[in-house]
């Protein structure tokens, strides 16, 4: 009998993750904890970490030409993105949100060395990351919808912590 604990598969079997088209991303943080800014009565407001998290996203193009970034949200213990990889793209979705979060996880260990930044446990990030194949325009327009209206409906967010 096999007593190993056997993590749940987040992706479809049969999907290959380098095809083109269009991914809804969302990244969370390790213990949901609140890292990145605040949302109050008046919006979000992104601090230091925040702004960091949104500069290093807008800069994954230069490192992935064959991919576009689309709507995003970055809220203060997770991240919400529609990627879409190109077509004969050799960048499949992984390998994009790998290194986003290598690169936001060194950036940030820099921050709580240089600028006090709140310190975390082991891991910045979860260990995986939920992803959505984005089918037609309406899922997308439901999807980019979704992510534009996140802060406003935050205290209904399966993730909102106080």
């Amino acid at each position: 009998m096999n007593n190993f604990y056997k993590r749940k598969q987040l992706r479809l079997k049969q999907y290959n993750y380098a095809d083109s088209g269009l991914y809804f991303i969302t990244i969370c943080v390790q213990h949901h904890l609140k890292y990145f800014g605040e949302i109050t009565h008046d919006g979000l407001h992104l601090n230091q970490a925040g702004k960091m998290i949104e500069h290093l996203w807008l800069d994954i193009p230069k490192r992935f030409p064959t991919i576009e970034l689309r709507e995003y949200i970055i809220m203060p213990n997770h991240f919400h993105a529609i990627i879409e990889i190109n077509p004969q793209s050799p960048v499949s979705l992984g390998n994009v949100v790998g290194v986003f979060k290598s690169l936001t996880t060194n950036a940030y260990i820099k921050g709580v060395r240089g600028d006090n930044w709140l310190p975390f446990d082991k891991r910045l990030w979860q260990r995986n990351y939920y992803e959505h194949i984005i089918r037609d325009e309406v899922s997308h327009y439901f999807i980019a919808e979704y992510i534009q209206n996140n802060p406003l409906k935050w205290k209904e967010d399966k993730l909102y912590v106080q």
